[in-house]
């Protein structure tokens, strides 16, 4: 299992969350590596002792030293890596990953992989509206939520290691669903609020708003300032879920929109106060 320190753990993706994992990770002991395509963000892990070595060159000793794999990569380039390298990981290899989509990775890879190796996929709900390693911290995992999706294909073992992983990195609540049911709860928790942000924020482009706002639209708004590559990939590896909760929101939003036009005073206050229980629910103790 994962509390033997003896065990090298290397991360694909150095960036915010790669750099993030490996800080929480190198406090427990563990040899960590990284592989990423700038030297600049290996030089600063270097630098402030985040890994213990690192390379932009896809070194055969650093990956097939490692026993487990952190893939902090985009889908597609997560897919491709496996496609063309895996024959450079060792036997008995323990591959995860941070990717914020299911079913059109997790599958697929699985599929492809050799025998001897275990892909068990994993969604550390964490995140910064920043990226660079150089703005990597643990402290983005205290108190949020981390998932797991195995699949048939997954050993007892390595579900068991993922969940320790999350329980190391310090997330509040580590727990498991299918790829299908992440893909449709992350549809409505994560990308339709974003969709909801981005809309939000580009609807109205009167000048000088800045000046006057409230810390409600700055709330509101907060995940607005957003990496268009990633998340328009995740958009559309998610089409058809993200399509329903799009639409599912349509529906309500124009319900509270003819309750306006009605001045329906008794269903507004209804459709707030069930907001006001809704929203309890999610407040962190």
């Amino acid at each position: 299992m994962l509390v033997d320190i003896s065990k090298k753990i290397l991360i694909i993706g150095l960036g915010l969350l790669g750099g993030s994992y490996a800080k929480a990770l190198k406090r427990f002991g563990f040899h960590i590596s990284a592989i990423t395509k700038n030297q600049s963000s290996i030089d600063y892990a270097l630098k402030e002792k985040i890994i213990d070595e690192g390379s932009i060159e896809l070194d055969e000793r650093i990956i097939g030293d490692a026993d487990l794999v952190i893939f902090a990569l985009y889908p597609h380039i997560f897919v491709e890596w496996i496609e063309q390298n895996q024959g450079l990981l060792k036997s008995g290899a323990l591959i995860t990953d941070v990717t914020g989509v299911k079913r059109s990775i997790v599958y697929k890879i699985q599929d492809m992989l050799r025998p001897d190796l275990e892909f068990i996929a994993a969604h550390p709900m964490a995140g910064r509206e920043v990226s660079g390693v150089e703005n990597s911290t643990d402290k983005i995992f205290i108190g949020a939520n981390y998932i797991v999706t195995p699949t048939d294909k997954n050993t007892p073992e390595a579900i068991g290691t993922c969940m320790e992983l999350g329980k190391l990195l310090g997330f509040a609540n580590v727990t498991t669903l299918s790829p299908e049911e992440h893909d449709e709860m992350i549809g409505f928790l994560s990308q339709l609020t974003h969709c909801i942000a981005i809309t939000l924020m580009t609807c109205n482009d009167k000048e000088d708003m800045e000046k006057f706002t409230a810390d409600s639209f700055r709330d509101l708004t907060r995940i607005a300032r957003i990496n268009d590559l990633m998340w328009s990939e995740l958009f559309i590896a998610n089409k058809d879920v993200l399509l329903d909760q799009m639409n599912m929101f349509l529906d309500k939003f124009n319900e509270l929109k003819a309750m306006l036009e009605a001045e329906d005073v008794d269903g507004m206050r209804e459709m707030m106060r069930h907001s006001t229980a809704r929203r309890a629910l999610f407040d962190k103790e």
